[in-house]
């Protein structure tokens, strides 16, 4: 697994790259683009038929809260930008798209986030629940995978490859934000920006620290449907904090692996399952 991990490390530091400035990679083919609708941020991934990232664009927004779709015409908006900005940028027409949503998200939410993805320009070509489709980026046969987003911590469990088990709770980064604003008397966007600068990482971290025992406590009673789980994986941009992968190895007594950039694993993995 060591070295599969590196090797999702690597394409995580150049998808990264890609998404931070704006550049873009050689392509042959066909191109798949996923779409990840999260609760902070919306980013668009696009891989090549090798599943070699080719463009990365993403836009801070607040359209979707735990897999619901709460500003429809804003969704589409700013899939739309994100669209045409990696369009102009590689000289192509994006065609298929991908999208995922939380494990246990009723049909008519799923419907919803398909839609925005048709409604961009999109033609949809794949719903994947999200832990999963951080699978097929860390290359992971066994284990358990941890998305942490904005509004939710989900799990997927996998033997041999395949998921045997997936779930959600509705806790995620922007509970942090709620617990930071409290906890220093500042407004819940002033607590969103100090979250995210790593330099203030040592004033917010022992603040939200009970809020990340609460996720692990989460994936700890996931976990017991399936005691031969020894590593849990976790990504998503909530988990983005040095200390959080030792946090919930502590709590659950397991070996636990944070990926490079987790904020970028799950939309990484929607293109891979884009079904072009």
């Amino acid at each position: 697994m060591a070295d599969e991990l590196a090797s999702a490390n690597t394409v995580l530091k150049e998808f990264e790259l890609l998404v931070d400035t704006g550049a873009t990679n050689s392509f042959e083919g066909p191109l798949r683009c996923g779409v990840d609708l999260g609760t902070a941020n919306i980013v668009l991934a696009v891989v090549d038929a090798d599943n070699k990232p080719v463009a990365g664009a993403s836009f801070p927004s607040k359209v979707v809260r735990d897999g619901v779709v709460v500003d429809y015409i804003g969704a589409i908006r700013v899939v739309t930008r994100l669209k045409d900005q990696l369009e102009q940028a590689l000289g192509v027409e994006l065609d298929a798209g991908a999208c995922a949503i939380p494990p246990g998200v009723a049909a008519g939410s799923v419907k919803a986030l398909g839609n925005v993805v048709e409604g961009a320009g999109f033609r949809l070509a794949g719903v994947l629940d999200e832990p999963t489709a951080a699978s097929l980026v860390l290359g992971i046969k066994e284990g358990a995978v941890v998305d942490v987003g904005g509004g939710t911590t989900g799990i997927s469990i996998l033997h041999d490859g395949k998921v045997t088990f997936t779930a959600d709770e509705p806790t995620g980064g922007g509970h942090m934000t709620l617990v930071l604003s409290g906890a220093m008397g500042i407004s819940t966007e002033e607590a969103e920006v100090m979250k995210r600068d790593p330099a203030q990482e040592r004033l917010v971290y022992p603040a939200v620290r009970f809020t990340v025992e609460k996720m692990a406590a989460i994936v700890k009673q996931f976990l017991s449907t399936d005691p031969t789980v020894d590593t849990v994986y976790v990504v998503g941009g909530a988990c983005s904090f040095s200390e959080f992968a030792a946090t919930f190895e502590k709590y659950l007594g397991l070996r636990v692996v944070k990926p490079y950039a987790p904020l970028l694993v799950t939309p990484l993995g929607i293109a891979y399952g884009c079904g072009a």
